[in-house]
């Protein structure tokens, strides 16, 4: 059986150029590029009057759901180039008990490879095979390697993945299971970063760091696209989302702004919350400290391994996004991301990974904060499945060929 990918004809493209996010000098499309010459993400730019008059809200609301249904807004010009491994539309769950009556997780461990890094890695290995790329390079906490993996063995792309030493096994096991040569680093994930750039400068691989490339910003925007819709055209009052490079929250504030163009949602934008680490928080000290640009933050360390990220390329995205919105960015420790991953499983029934646990513990002290009140729509990211990472010990055990301790049962 094929994957529905809802592709069924070839669709004009709207992609006019690329600019540099903090110049503004324009790039030309249907070609090769990684940072700006200004050495900063460049933003994949449409026709969004050409998009308003090719297919309307109504029509893009009747379309089967999954990632592809927003085809005329993402940088794929042509069909063959679609590489899939069934992006579904993630649900919003309600966790009542654990988060509040008003609060939803937008669960996208339910994606191919577990997580959120299917949605903008399956955009970027779709264009590098589109542009003719052959080799990839990148760095990871686990998850983002995985999904790298996945897309690019399905389409022939060799790749070449770096970790640091104490990224969760069942990760980086995962990525060699589907077909990248994985090496585990004594250092950070910046500082695989580091080899990764060498590397490309040497030119033996294509950089496929964190917004150094622009199309997995163009994957992660489908976040904020699909969350409208499910809304019915209108926004939550704040969303909290776990950050590390912070793609989908730069993504999702550029999803928001096209949208409003188009005229198929309003003025109001949802307060983002950044949430971070305490272990690990360069951009709450940079918001916190008025500035634009974060320092890298030493001695990083955190259970939530996907958002330890000491240093960001789109670090000034972020905060645009975060103060633009009225938001804050905050940190949480880990003993509160882990309780709250324990309140969501036994209270909700849902497992969440630790930083979705995070942006529920960032809920929690937003709460007491009086940041965030109880009667407001909230919307928290849950970033992967729960189940690629450790759990408590159940180390209950019965005897059948014994006497059974009814009341203990």
């Amino acid at each position: 059986m094929s994957i529905d990918i809802n592709l069924t004809d070839e669709r004009p493209s709207f992609v006019t150029h690329l600019d540099c996010s903090i110049s503004g000098e324009t790039y030309p499309a249907d070609q090769v590029h990684g940072l700006s010459g200004a050495g900063r993400p460049l933003l994949v730019r449409y026709d969004l009057d050409g998009i308003r008059a090719a297919v309307s809200r109504e029509e893009m609301t009747a379309r089967p759901a999954g990632l592809w249904r927003w085809r005329e807004l993402l940088p794929v010009r042509h069909v063959a180039d679609v590489v899939s491994l069934g992006e579904v539309e993630t649900p919003l769950v309600p966790i009542p008990v654990s988060g509040g009556p008003h609060v939803l997780v937008k669960d996208e461990g339910r994606l191919p490879t577990g997580s959120f890094k299917a949605r903008g890695l399956v955009m970027a290995v779709a264009m590098a095979k589109a542009l003719g790329i052959k080799r990839i390079a990148m760095p990871t906490n686990g998850n983002a390697g995985a999904a790298l993996a996945a897309y690019a063995s399905r389409v022939g792309i060799e790749t070449i993945v770096f970790c640091p030493e104490d990224t969760p096994e069942v990760n980086v096991r995962e990525i060699a299971m589907q077909g990248a040569r994985v090496w585990r680093v004594n250092g950070l994930i910046d500082e695989c970063g580091a080899i990764v750039a060498e590397g490309a400068k040497q030119g033996r691989w294509f950089d496929f760091s964190t917004l150094k490339e622009p199309y997995r910003i163009e994957g992660k925007k489908t976040m904020g696209l699909e969350l409208a819709l499910q809304l019915g055209w209108r926004m939550p009052d704040a969303i909290f989302y776990p950050t590390g490079g912070g793609t989908g929250l730069i993504g999702m504030w550029k999803s928001f702004d096209e949208l409003e163009k188009l005229g198929w949602i309003g003025s109001k934008r949802p307060r983002m919350y950044a949430v971070q680490a305490a272990g690990c928080a360069p951009i709450v000290k940079a918001f916190e400290d008025g500035v634009e640009h974060a320092e890298r933050w030493e001695g990083a360390h955190t259970v939530a391994a996907g958002i330890r990220v000491p240093k960001a390329v789109g670090d000034f995205l972020i905060l645009r996004a975060v103060r633009e919105s009225g938001g804050r960015a905050l940190a949480v420790e880990d003993a509160d991301t882990l309780a709250a991953v324990a309140d969501c499983a036994r209270q909700d029934g849902l497992l969440l990974c630790p930083e979705g646990g995070a942006t529920l513990a960032a809920y929690r002290r937003a709460r007491a904060e009086g940041l965030v009140s109880a009667d407001e729509e909230v919307v928290l990211f849950n970033c992967a499945t729960g189940l690629k990472y450790p759990m408590p010990e159940a180390p209950n055990w019965l005897d059948r060929t014994q006497p059974i301790e009814w009341d203990r049962l």
